[in-house]
């Protein structure tokens, strides 16, 4: 759901001039810089990253969110509630815990619509579509991308099934936005990003240090879930100050390779059409399209809620009226 947020662009390759089962080759990868250059750039980065979310360090609030995930209660199921206003939302949210809101994302304009939609009035849109391995290749620099239209995308997916079919993940799609009503519940958000693709398609265990709320839309979706502070069990990675991933599958543990996976908590979600999730801060998750499915989501931009306001993490408001 944010493998994405990284720095560096993705490869790319011409589009196809008509809907086809053989995808061209990417392209090289990019060229290395110097480690000066690449220490430089992070840095960059980083204070970037602190400026947008107004906080003084990214890595402070990282640990600030790994800190209060071990006094979590522990829970082996993500509870399910109705409808909500802002304040109980960022009550319940404060928690730290993951919940599920229902009869909020069936009542938009978008949900009513149907995937042949897509084909009779979307069939023109560009977009960019994760081919190849792009599980295992989730962080890397080279990761294979393709672009094309929707209607070759839609056409190349139920023409040519595969164990891992090509996704278009995390992508403005402008043109749906006003065909869903995001609920405001926090002050500064991201734009919204789509996720579509047919069963099979999947984004790997990583998380995001920013509150997501994500909609499931059509279709149904199965994510796992761990703590925050369990990432010391999940053999993690920086992708960048505020994207982790991990090599371990939930769904085919490797506990040879893994070892200490087996103490991290995994909490197993399905998500049905019309529901939303609210994702803290920090927690790793894994997500997998059961059937055809549409999502989307969007990241908060400011202190995570289950920080509680925390002033120690906070930049001075002058700071981040600049940004």
């Amino acid at each position: 759901m944010s493998i994405e947020k990284m720095s560096v662009a993705d490869n790319q390759v011409p589009p196809p001039a008509h809907a086809s089962s053989r995808l061209p080759p990417p392209l090289p990868g990019l060229k290395s810089s110097s480690p000066e250059d690449a220490i430089a750039k992070k840095q960059a980065r980083e204070r970037k990253d602190a400026l947008v979310r107004g906080v003084t360090s990214v890595p402070e609030m990282r640990e600030a969110i790994r800190h209060i995930g071990r006094d979590l209660p522990a829970i082996s199921a993500v509870p399910r509630v109705g409808l909500l206003d802002t304040a109980a939302f960022r009550t319940r949210a404060a928690i730290g815990l993951p919940f599920v809101i229902t009869g909020l994302v069936e009542r938009w304009p978008l949900s009513a619509l149907t995937p042949q939609t897509l084909r009779d009035r979307f069939s023109h849109l560009q977009v960019r579509a994760r081919v190849g391995d792009y599980v295992n290749t989730a962080f890397a620099r080279d990761r294979a991308m393709q672009d094309m239209s929707m209607l070759a995308y839609l056409e190349l997916v139920s023409t040519d099934p595969q164990d891992l079919p090509p996704y278009l993940g995390n992508l403005e799609l402008r043109e749906l936005n006003s065909m869903c009503y995001w609920p405001a519940y926090f002050g500064k958000m991201g734009p919204p990003r789509f996720w579509l693709g047919p069963a099979g398609t999947v984004t790997p265990l990583h998380c995001d240090y920013d509150d997501n709320i994500f909609a499931q839309i059509w279709g149904t979706k199965r994510v796992f879930l761990s703590p925050p502070h369990h990432d010391e069990f999940l053999y993690t990675c920086e992708a960048n100050a505020i994207l982790f991933g991990s090599p371990f599958n939930p769904e085919a543990p490797d506990f040879v390779k893994f070892p200490l996976a087996r103490q991290a908590s995994m909490i197993e979600c399905i998500m049905q059409p019309g529901e939303l999730l609210y994702l803290p801060a920090g927690w790793y998750h894994q997500v997998r399209s059961l059937t055809f499915s549409l999502s989307a989501n969007r990241w908060a931009r400011a202190l995570p809620l289950a920080l509680n306001g925390d002033t120690s993490l906070q930049r001075p408001a002058y700071c981040v009226a600049q940004v």
